[in-house]
């Protein structure tokens, strides 16, 4: 029985030690920032570009400390540096509002060459553009390396896998994926963020709504479909849907220009 329990306390020391120096390794890459980062911002990044030059500094210093903190590998492809850009791109803009944010829970992000199945099966013929892992795979995020390219294309669609799936994550914080990120939410808001989920899905359902039908699927898709059309195109947002415009505001503390980039 004693001999049992030591080597419980051994085998937990063990993995915590392996824990521990894997997340002191992962602080320790000694990446600096490349110019041709900048020049994929530029190019493919619409959110950086509508930036200061102090707040552009700052998202740059973001992206540098996402991309030493986090392992991105290639599921049969490679990984280069418009995908390191991509990825972490998609994760300083949900929190671009926060100082000294960070992800916790992610680990590692698997780029996949193609879209994948539930079981992580990859071929064109799947229809799983990203998701965030449970179970054994927790902490880590996949994402199909060509939607990830897609969202950046500054297409008006107001799609964009990369923020969808790092919202998730953001919602995941208090430990729910619900649609109810409560680190970002006062208790008192909470109650009326509900509320216009439910006002803004009885809109999709009578087809009256420009949001993606996907946000049908629960709170928790809602918060993410809604965080791309927000981060994507929020002049169109704050036009078509003021009151969800405000909120989500309000909910990842970012006020965008009022200047539209896209038609209504």
């Amino acid at each position: 029985m004693i001999g049992a329990l030591l080597a419980v306390i051994v085998i937990g020391f063990v993995l915590y030690q392996l824990y521990y120096y894997r997340k002191k390794s992962r602080l320790k890459k000694g990446l600096t920032f490349l110019p041709i980062w900048r020049d994929i911002l530029v190019e493919r990044v619409q959110f950086y570009n509508k930036l200061d030059t102090a707040q552009r500094a700052r998202f740059e210093s973001d992206l540098l400390r996402f991309l030493n903190e986090t392992t991105i590998t290639g599921v049969k492809c490679k990984v280069d540096d418009v995908d390191k850009v991509l990825v972490g791109a998609s994760a300083v803009i949900p929190l671009f509002g926060f100082d000294n944010w960070g992800y916790p829970n992610l680990d590692e992000v698997l780029l996949y060459g193609n879209r994948f199945s539930s079981d992580h099966d990859i071929g064109s013929n799947h229809n799983t553009l990203g998701m965030v892992g449970t179970g054994y795979m927790n902490g880590t995020m996949i994402l199909s390396k060509p939607d990830l390219k897609s969202g950046f294309l500054g297409k008006k669609d107001a799609r964009n896998v990369g923020i969808h799936e790092f919202t998730h994550l953001v919602d995941k914080f208090d430990g729910a994926v619900d649609g109810i990120p409560e680190h970002l939410l006062e208790h008192p808001y909470s109650i009326q963020w509900i509320e216009l989920i439910r006002k803004k899905m009885i809109e999709i359902q009578e087809d009256n709504s420009d949001i993606n039908p996907y946000a049908l699927t629960g709170p928790e898709e809602f918060l993410a479909v809604a965080s791309e059309y927000f981060f994507e195109d929020a002049p169109r947002m704050a036009k078509k849907h003021p009151e969800l415009h405000q909120a989500m505001s309000n909910m990842f503390k970012h006020y965008p220009s009022e200047k539209s980039t896209s038609q209504a």
